[in-house]
């Protein structure tokens, strides 16, 4: 009987494959739970930074209003706006 080296080099070929494979999926699956606690952390991270932002920004017009401050109020709020529109925060804060 003689052997048939192709079809033994297609079934070492495939189980290599299979192993190699494996190896790549296994890293996968451990990569993708990393950055899914780390997109987690980012997003409650996030969270919490929108909600300082938005009572930060419900306080300074509620201390505005309470002083009677028109132009002091209105640079500072100037500067704080131009900061969060270059952040891209205020059209989060919008919608």
């Amino acid at each position: 009987m003689e052997i048939n080296w192709v079809v033994v080099g297609w079934i070492i070929d495939m189980i290599l494959n299979g192993f190699v494979w494996l190896i790549i999926a296994s890293f996968s699956l451990l990569l993708i739970d990393m950055t899914d606690t780390w997109t987690r952390k980012a997003i409650k991270f996030m969270d919490k930074a929108d909600k300082w932002i938005r009572k930060f920004i419900e306080y300074s017009f509620e201390w505005i209003q309470e002083k009677n401050l028109e132009i002091t109020a209105s640079i500072i709020l100037l500067v704080v706006f131009g900061i969060l529109a270059q952040l891209e925060i205020i059209p989060k804060l919008i919608t």
